[in-house]
This record gives structure tokens, sequence and C-alpha cells, in this order.
């Protein structure tokens, strides 16, 4: 190939778990031709490292520009020979006794273990004549299908959900309750007209912003106040800084994501939290920082970092304390009946993704009589 012709380049996030590659990027291979994965066209890429080699994340590299692909190092690439399938080595490389087999295998240490490609040299899984092999994966092909598009449906349904809920919070946050209160214009653009009994004004003239202390992990003990990091509890610590009810936003890692904490806590230096309510109801607090699109207010784009400095001039609309405990109390309700169906639609995702995995480690290894 000329160096300037153009390859299918994948990062690990481009990796689907059990199957699919985003295609959309390509480069020059002559950019990517050393310090890449390189495969081709029909072979069956492995993630290595943890948790992607855990999570499932392999998929066979199908629609690549000039048959030709590049991608992170982190991934093992097996090529089927004449006697295996390439749909049935896919499927007995995301069954459940490859992916245990090989957790069990890894080297490393934390989040930097990964599988040997002597692991996949050295496997050895039971293989039935070709002609099996292609009829195990026909049937594999058409079942997972069935239960993908089910999963898929459920987790449409999920978003039309989520979407139901911001709209709810949006509007009672920004509106009030009354549909038949008096407006007034706000003069923000996103925000239209408010109630023309509320107040217009800046987010840092309510509340005050701050960001969280480190507290590191070799030091910790075990208590029972939760030390809040920006993706949510990270241990426990026999101290609190703050008291609860208490916000927080990530301010790196989960950059922008939202938590709301009953009690005593300690936030971590990856949040910002709100340190000074003055008079305003907590709760409702939370909800409005949900109609903020927080994520605007990063700094840079390789590490984002929410700065408190930028979220504090955002100007929002502000009933009195009283009206915003009686809004928050009443999206309490309302959101509480969307959140139960959210957990039923998860419990059902999960109870179908388990089938799928029995599904393929049954047939993959001859437990189905009629595919023998």
């Amino acid at each position: 190939m000329d160096p300037e012709e153009r390859v299918s380049f994948v990062p690990m996030d481009a990796v689907g778990e059990y199957g699919g590659l985003r295609l959309e990027e390509t480069r020059e291979l002559a950019d990517v031709y050393d310090g890449y994965t390189y495969f081709a066209e029909g072979d069956l890429c492995i993630a290595k490292i943890t948790p992607c080699f855990e999570n499932g994340k392999g998929a066979i590299a199908e629609g690549l520009t000039n048959g030709v692909g590049f991608g992170t190092t982190e991934l093992h690439v097996v090529r089927s020979g004449p006697d295996i399938d390439r749909r049935f080595l896919f499927y007995i490389s995301i069954a459940d006794d490859f992916r245990k087999l090989g957790e069990s295998e890894m080297y490393g240490a934390g989040g930097q273990k990964r599988i040997d490609e002597g692991f996949i040299k050295d496997w050895t899984p039971p293989l039935p004549p070709l002609a099996t092999q292609r009829r195990i994966a026909r049937f594999l092909d058409e079942k997972t299908a069935q239960i993908d598009g089910l999963i898929e449906k459920k987790r449409a349904l999920l978003d039309r959900l989520a979407e139901k809920r911001q709209a709810l919070i949006t509007r009672a946050v920004t509106k009030g309750l009354n549909p038949d209160a008096p407006m007034k214009p706000s003069g923000i653009d996103w925000l239209g007209e408010i109630p023309a009994h509320w107040d217009c004004c800046g987010l840092g003239q309510k509340i005050k912003l701050q960001r969280g202390v480190d507290i590191t992990k070799d030091k910790r003990i075990e208590g029972p106040f939760p030390v809040i990091s920006s993706g949510g509890i990270d241990y426990f610590h026999d101290t609190a800084l703050c008291a609860g009810p208490g916000v927080l936003i990530g301010r790196k890692g989960s950059a922008g994501k939202l938590h709301y904490v009953e009690t005593d806590f300690w936030p971590h230096d990856t949040t910002l939290y709100v340190r000074e309510f003055r008079g305003n109801e907590p709760k409702f607090v939370w909800y409005l920082l949900h109609t903020l699109d927080l994520t605007s207010f990063d700094t840079g784009s390789s590490n984002p970092t929410v700065n408190r400095n930028r979220i504090h001039p955002m100007r929002t609309a502000w009933p009195s304390p009283r009206e915003q405990a009686v809004i928050a109390s009443q999206l309490d309700i309302e959101l509480e009946a969307t959140g139960n169906i959210d957990i039923k639609i998860g419990f059902s995702i999960q109870k179908l993704e388990e089938y799928r995995s029995a599904l393929i480690t049954a047939a993959v290894t001859g437990q189905i009589a009629e595919l023998r």
C-alpha cells in the first residue's frame, strides 16, 4: 500500500462489548504504521487489558477501509486457520469459560493487568468439525440478534424515561408548579419566561461551591462516612468533612456528574460541593443543577475539569426557599415512579444479558444436543 492510503483506526472505546467495531475514524497508513496494532479484514480483535477483557470487549474486524485496520496496542489479534470458522472463533472468545480462565491468568497490578498472548496461543478449546462450527455460529447469530434487539428496545425505553425525567425537572425548576402563575421575561434566552415573583440571578449569589479535599486511600478507615469522588461513593472513612444533606458536582474524572448525599460525608478532591446553601433548599439546588450544561464549563479537552469560577456567574431563576421545598417534594414523588420503572427495566436487561452469555457458552461447549 502507498503510505498516503487511508486505513481504519480503532481506539479502545470503538471496540464493542460482545462484538462490533465503530469504524468512522480513518488515518493515513504512514501515520499509524508504527506504534499501533495491525489487523486485517476478518481478524478477531480481543481486548487484553482490565477491565475491557473481563467486560467482553472484542469483535471481528469487518468493513475496514481498504481491508486494513490499526488500533490501540491493548488488542490481541487472532486470525482463524482453515479448520476454524471465524464466527465460531468469535463466540468461543466471548464465552464465559474463556473470559473467566483468562481473568485468572492476567499479569500486572491494579488497573494495568493484562492477558499475555501466550494465554491465547496455548488455549485449547474443544473444536467440533467445521460444519458443526458453522451450524453453531448460524444458530448464535440468529439467537443473539433477537436478544440484542430486545435489549436495544429496553435501552431505548430507558432513554425516553430519562428524557421525561429531565423535562419534568426543567419545567418545575424554571416555571414552577402553577401553570396559571403570572410570568415575566427572564432576559435569558435558554430560560425564557419565569414566574413573576421569582428572582433571576447568578448561581454564586445563592450558593457557594467549594473544591473537595484530597484524602489518601492508604490511610483510609472503613468508617461510617462515605467519601464521595466524582464517580460516586469511593470508600468509607471514620470522619466526615461536611454535614448532610449535600450536593456535589464531579470536578474531574466524571466531570459534571451530580450527586445528592443525605448523610454526613467527605467530598473528594475530584468534586465540587455546595459549601453554603444560604437558606436555599438543598434538594431544589440539586434539581436545578440538572438543568445546567455543566460540561460546557470544562477547561481542557484531554482531562476535562469543571471550574467553579465559571459556574458561579451562571444566571438562573430562583423561587423562595418555601416554594423550593414544595417543588423538590413534588419532583421526588413524580420521579420515584419512573425510578421504579427504571429498576425493573434494568433488571430485565441484566437477565437478558445473562441469558445471552449462558446460551453462547452452552452452544460452543456442546451442551445443546441439537447442535452437536
